[in-house]
């Protein structure tokens, strides 16, 4: 394979995350609260996967939109501070940066969003002559059938007119369809993340393993996330699981998106199955010791470091 301009072309949803932490109750009508804190961060799933694949010393490209705003600044020079290629960031003079706020609380989580930018995602919009210069794409931002055609297009399109591996988040199917045609997708993807509530309800099987078994039949490798539990994964037949690292947990926001950037950045690397999900274990797990989606991400020297004092 001749030399390419990027690791990872990732197309995705970015905002601001505005953290409020230690809400216990909202204030009622005419009063106000005082908190101690509050914290602002980039956040968006495909984004903080990014910043992830950055600070491990990949070097992605983001395509995105941001608006010509405060907030759309300070996610570009976060995103070139993680070594980001922001070439095919577009900022939007109509609309604003997206931002949530998230009001959070030892026991839950509320958030309140305005999409901004994001509102107009479309994987319609993926660039097939970047992704050409890039080794691999990461797809997020499934819905199924309401845009399933389009990703079979996208994936279709990768397979035939590039040589990039490819990545797939499901993600949450929050109109609880769980469409079934999503099997359509799978011989295009090299590495099919899912969680362990989205791995059973996608395959209509009873635990994680056997929804993985079963879509390894037709994808790469099948790599699902279970939590406190670990992560596990099916290539070729066969089974591998890693259990979790145990840390003090501080935030749960971006874990998943983290271990997805330790996986991809294994992957790339050229490691074997156990090192990548180990890698993704890794960096999930030091993720949830700060505040923000990505505050406890490592650097690919701390990651390692860690990983050694796991053994």
């Amino acid at each position: 394979m001749k030399e390419k301009k990027w690791d990872a072309y990732i197309y995705g949803d970015v905002n601001i995350d505005l953290v409020i932490p230690g809400v216990q109750h909202f204030p009622n009508p005419g009063e106000e609260e005082v908190v101690d804190t509050m914290e602002t961060f980039v956040g968006g799933g495909a984004a903080l996967f990014t910043l992830g694949l950055g600070k491990l010393g990949l070097h992605p490209v983001f395509q995105g939109e941001v608006g010509e705003d405060c907030y759309g600044q300070l996610i570009e020079q976060e995103f070139r501070k993680k070594n980001v290629d922001c070439s095919l960031l577009r900022r939007s003079s109509k609309g604003k940066t997206g931002i949530s706020i998230s009001f959070t609380n030892e026991k839950d989580r509320a958030f309140l969003t305005c999409r901004g930018t994001n509102a107009g995602i479309s994987i319609e919009e993926v660039q097939i002559e970047s992704v050409r210069k890039a080794r691999h794409i990461h797809v997020t931002g499934y819905e199924g059938n309401s845009n399933h055609r389009e990703y079979e297009s996208l994936l279709k399109r990768v397979r035939e007119e590039t040589d990039a591996t490819v990545s797939f988040d499901v993600g949450w199917d929050s109109r609880n369809q769980w469409y079934q045609g999503i099997y359509e997708l799978f011989p295009y993807i090299d590495v099919l993340f899912m969680n362990e509530t989205e791995a059973v309800h996608y395959s209509r099987k009873g635990t994680a393993r056997e929804a993985a078994e079963d879509f390894a039949k037709s994808c790469g490798m099948a790599v699902i996330k279970l939590g406190k539990k670990g992560s596990l994964a099916v290539k070729d037949g066969a089974y591998y699981e890693a259990a979790a690292y145990p840390v003090e947990t501080v935030d749960t926001t971006g874990a998943g998106d983290s271990f997805n950037a330790g996986f991809i950045y294994g992957f790339l690397k050229g490691m074997d199955v156990e090192g990548c999900l180990a890698c993704g274990n890794g960096c999930g797990a030091l993720n949830v010791t700060a505040l923000g989606g990505n505050t406890g991400f490592p650097d690919e020297k701390t990651l390692h470091t860690f990983i050694r004092t796991q053994e």
